[in-house]
């Protein structure tokens, strides 16, 4: 994706089903599961670069030892300096007490971050927002061990006001309105109920305190109070839990929206937002790693019982199509197979921009992520270059010399590496024109190997502001002289904004809305604007599921190539020389591409939950109001 676009969170946890000295005695550490985590979040960092944080839990611990532990950071590195962290402390330890060394119950009892639950997040600082305190995992501490809650996840809620509001109801005074906040609260108050409930019972029985909290720890119905936590939640999500003795669980959202997969034998329970980094970490197959059902939680109890149970009714699955089209590492198996797809189905429309003139176009793809769509286009455009052999071949048959014969067949496919990305634009840099002058030179070309009159084409992952490709990208490639740059996103039009976990919140940032609206103007249909603010202003006070996406009017006069025309237009500035054709895949096409991965709301405005609607018009009213707050 040329334009910076930050994104997701990435969850791992490992819940370890044998006594440290089993890690100890097998892999010649106690820190087995601490070193895993590690490589679980490493192995995520392309979901989030703003924030990580880790959690650890030790189980049965005496009164008096600490058996929590948490470090977060914001750092340039954030995972890095939060396992340099956790080394220099173990190593301290190591080295002012000896005998911890081989003694893995010293090591337990003594050394922080060692423990059996480990909870881990990477993260993007969406809504500007990346102080230490947004960072997860979040922690609520209370005196009884059962109370203590820590909570991470990749999610965002579309109705977090609403949300708040039945916190104060439940009687509580939350510190602010962050669904990361409303979320945990929301948990912790069911869970702090629970508990009271389960020790007046015993108590009733004649059980005092100490005899009680075993007893309560064994019995604490997890999944209840995550269905009774979740009931009013609208979003996308998986959510990760520990408690303080030792339950642990993942919820994923009713419709698949957010992403997580999981792994158990004997020695292990691991959760992460994506397969291949389990498969690589645990080093098992494919089909080992499970994926989690929609509205479905993994729940570990305490004495290593580990079981699926449905909280939520599912609802249709709308797992999110861009975790294919970008988020997700490409390393996945499925995920290879349908980028290369993706790429594959754009050929044709590609081959009518160039008049299937193979011979004349130079292939290439921009930024290094779209590489494996790129692979699928070039090997549908080989697939051409061979037919357009064979029937020269066949049309010459009679008169074919060995010359000839050899020049046919020494027809070469043309891919280069055009685009390299030179250098990162400094946020320090805030006046307009300095600005525009180092995006323009983000990247840097090849030269001499496109020669002037060639075609140029150049695929991306997706375009939503178009501001790179704008400013740095389409110039660049002018410095070429082809005859025409063809610019493919392997992506269908973003036309709306996501409200799960995506930062793509103001409807006026994305080009695909600022050619609808520029299409409205030059055919005289420019009221449709108002009527659209005045149909989202009348739904406010709307339930939810009354709520219509009422912005699809926008686009509803104009084919999917009048908008991608005038985006052409709008990202080709007037002192560039070639001709300018942007190329989008079609939304049929990407649901062959990922049959598994239906979630599409960016492209087509079908949001899979309520609160989606009410976000896109609020989006509206924001653009058409002049206010650039976020819509949720």
């Amino acid at each position: 994706m040329s334009d910076a676009l930050k994104h997701e969170c990435g969850i791992a946890h490992i819940r370890l089903l044998k006594p440290l000295d089993y890690y100890k005695e097998k892999y010649g550490t106690a820190f087995y599961g601490v070193n895993k985590m590690y490589l679980l979040m490493e192995k995520q960092h392309n979901r989030g670069q703003d924030g990580a944080g880790f959690a650890s839990i030790k189980l049965n611990t005496i009164p008096g030892e600490r058996y929590i532990s948490r470090i977060r950071s914001n750092k340039a590195q954030p995972i890095q300096d939060i396992f340099e962290q956790i080394n220099q402390r173990i190593n301290e330890e190591i080295k002012a007490n000896p005998e911890y060394a081989d003694d893995t119950e010293l090591q337990k009892r003594h050394i922080p971050y060692l423990g059996e639950v480990f909870l881990g997040h990477v993260r993007y600082g969406t809504f500007g927002k990346n102080n230490i305190e947004s960072v997860h995992p979040f922690l609520r501490q209370n005196n009884w061990m059962h109370r203590n809650l820590i909570v991470a996840g990749n999610f965002n809620m579309t109705n977090v006001n609403r949300l708040f509001n039945n916190l104060v109801e439940l009687g509580q005074h939350p510190k602010e309105r962050a669904d990361t906040v409303t979320v945990m609260e929301k948990i912790g108050h069911f869970l702090d109920s629970e508990v009271r409930k389960l020790y007046k019972k015993l108590k009733k029985e004649g059980y005092s305190k100490v005899e009680a909290s075993p007893i309560i720890a064994e019995k604490l119905n997890v999944a209840k109070i995550l269905k009774k936590s979740s009931k009013i939640w609208d979003g996308g999500y998986a959510m990760a839990g520990l408690m303080g003795h030792g339950d642990s669980f993942v919820l994923r959202d009713p419709a698949g929206i957010r992403p997580a997969y999981y792994y158990k034998d004997d020695e292990v329970v691991v959760v992460a937002s994506e397969r291949p980094v389990i498969q690589t970490v645990f080093n098992v197959n494919f089909e080992e790693v499970t994926e989690l059902p929609p509205g479905h939680a993994i729940i570990t109890k305490k004495n290593g019982n580990t079981s699926i149970k449905k909280i939520i009714e599912p609802l249709e699955r709308k797992a999110c199509s861009f975790e294919r089209i970008y988020f997700s590492r490409g390393s996945d198996a499925e995920i290879y197979q349908e980028r290369k797809m993706l790429g594959r189905l754009l050929m044709p429309e590609v081959l009518k921009s160039i008049d299937h003139d193979t011979q004349k176009t130079v292939f290439s793809f921009i930024p290094n992520t779209a590489e494996t769509s790129f692979y699928g286009m070039v090997e549908a455009a080989q697939d051409e270059l061979n037919k357009q052999k064979n029937e020269a071949i066949l049309e010459e048959k009679d008169s074919l010399t060995d010359a000839r014969l050899q020049e046919i067949l020494s027809h070469r496919l043309r891919t280069e590496k055009i685009a390299i990305k030179d250098v990162k634009l400094r946020t320090f840099i805030t006046e307009d024109s300095s600005r525009d002058d180092l995006v323009a030179h983000v990247y840097d070309v090849t030269y001499g190997v496109v020669q002037p009159d060639d075609n140029l084409v150049i695929i991306d992952d997706s375009i939503v502001r178009g501001t790179t490709l704008k400013k740095s990208i389409i110039k660049m490639m002018d410095r070429l002289k082809p005859r025409k740059i063809i610019v493919v996103s392997s992506a269908p039009q973003i036309r709306y904004p996501d409200c799960y976990g995506i930062d793509m919140a103001r409807l006026e940032d994305l080009v695909a809305f600022r050619a609808a609206l520029d299409l409205l103007k030059e055919n005289d249909k420019f009221d449709i604007v108002e009527k659209v603010y005045h149909k989202c202003k009348d739904q406010v006070e709307l339930d939810d599921n009354e709520v219509q996406n009422f912005v699809k009017e926008i686009y509803d006069p104009f084919t999917d190539e009048e908008i991608s025309d005038k985006i052409s237009e709008l990202l080709c500035d007037e002192d560039v020389n070639a001709e300018v054709k942007v190329i989008y895949q079609s939304v049929d096409n990407l649901h062959k591409a990922c049959p598994k991965n239906l979630g599409d709301w960016y492209f087509t405005g079908d949001y899979p939950t309520p609160g989606g609607n009410r976000v896109v018009n609020r989006a509206f009213m924001n653009f058409f109001e002049g206010k650039k707050d976020r819509a949720y």
